[in-house]
């Protein structure tokens, strides 16, 4: 069986025929992971701001002498006008 099959399907892409924010986030992980970096972007262009949110995100939990509040929030809103932009360009 390959990794394929083991992924989610979209509920709302299933009951509403409309893909959601985050359809195409498992499969632009898999890619990356492939290494098909670009193919990852057009898969799912919020993969990247979220990779980065992820990591300030552990790294602020880490290093509790730094504050990393800032650097959060910038990512979080970059991913969050991501997905919005993309779900409209998907669905519209």
């Amino acid at each position: 069986m390959a990794i394929e099959d083991y992924m989610l399907s979209c509920p709302n892409k299933k009951l509403f025929g409309m893909e959601c924010f985050g359809c195409g986030s498992q499969r632009a992980l898999l890619l990356i992971s492939e290494g098909k970096f670009v193919e990852a972007f057009y898969m799912f262009p919020a993969i990247y701001p979220l990779i980065l949110f992820v990591l300030v995100s552990a790294i602020n939990f880490i290093d509790k002498k730094r504050h990393y509040g800032k650097a959060m929030i910038f990512w979080a809103l970059v991913s969050v006008i991501t997905m919005i932009i993309s779900y409209f360009c998907k669905n519209f």
